[in-house]
């Protein structure tokens, strides 16, 4: 059986994004599971994140439909532009402008959950030198005028912490859109073009980086395994757990990376049990990792 996906699943830390406010207070999104509350990174976000960080929406194009009250955005989509000639579309679309359009995405993620429960850390902020700069140039008392000056004090929560998440990729889907045919039959990106656009996603999660509140967020994998796989899905989701700081080094997971596939582990003393880590499961480097998955792409690829 052939090898036609290709699934990672990954250790990082990093941080949660943000779900809705009340007022000035921001809270990090979060998940219920276990009797426990996690945070969270939600696969939206994470998409988005690799997506940019690839430079695979370098070419997006979008176009807004509806009345003059209510516009939507969507990716624009035709026969002279679609997932064969634009990378921005390989995450999948929906276009109604005039026909219908449906392409789903050739690529899935999971929401990146924390390994341990969620512990609130509110943060505390204000505009204070701001305020105190325009009630200067006003010539207002600061204390006595507040608002006027636009004094505003504002709190969220904060989570860094390390959090799991997979992402599988259908090979036989890359630069392919059925929705628009030629004479050849359904457009089609070149091997070469297709190799790319999955070498672009992986660099992009090797060394993913996230801008949150001002935060900069180095996202880049601390432990990963996987490789290509005969199955279209997150082959290593159920196994790779982290517990009181150390990684789970179930039988399972042994078994599963026997089946021809890598795992990688940044040294650092990350996890409690690094050594452990080591001489159970033999990791590479995770350079070496990505460099080794880059070449398998390219092999089934041809180019």
């Amino acid at each position: 059986m052939k090898k036609n996906a290709l699934t990672l699943t990954v250790v990082a830390n990093m941080t949660s994004n943000y779900g809705e406010g009340m007022g000035n207070i921001a809270s990090v999104q979060k998940v219920f599971k276990n009797r426990h509350v996690y945070s969270m990174r939600s696969r939206e976000s994470l998409k988005n994140a690799i997506m940019v960080s690839s430079g695979m929406y370098d070419d997006l194009q979008t176009e807004g439909s509806g009345g003059t009250n209510k516009v939507v955005n969507q990716k624009k989509v035709d026969k002279d532009l679609n997932a064969s000639n634009c990378r921005a579309l390989e995450g999948g679309y929906m276009n109604t402008t005039n026909s219908t359009y449906i392409r789903k995405s050739s690529f899935y993620i999971t929401d990146a959950i924390a390994c341990e429960s969620f512990v609130n850390e509110n943060r505390f902020h204000n505009n204070l030198y701001l305020a105190t700069n325009l009630a200067k140039s006003k010539k207002i008392n600061l204390q006595d005028k507040a608002g006027e000056a636009g004094l505003m004090p504002y709190q969220y929560e904060y989570d860094k912490s390390l959090k799991v998440y997979s992402i599988t990729i259908d090979l036989e889907m890359i630069g392919k859109d059925a929705n628009f045919e030629n004479e050849e039959g359904y457009q089609e990106a070149s091997n070469e073009e297709k190799a790319n656009r999955v070498n672009s996603l992986l660099s992009a999660v090797e060394n993913l980086s996230l801008v949150v509140k001002g935060n900069l967020d180095n996202a880049e994998p601390l432990f990963v395994v996987g490789g290509l796989s005969e199955r279209k899905t997150h082959y290593f989701e159920n196994v790779v757990k982290v517990k009181d700081n150390k990684l789970v080094l179930c039988d399972d997971l042994c078994d599963k990376i026997s089946k021809g596939f890598y795992v990688a582990m940044l040294k650092g003393e990350t996890f409690d049990n690094e050594s452990e880590v080591v001489q159970k499961l033999n990791p590479i480097s995770v350079t070496t990792f990505f460099d080794k998955v880059r070449q398998d792409v390219n092999e089934y690829y041809g180019v």
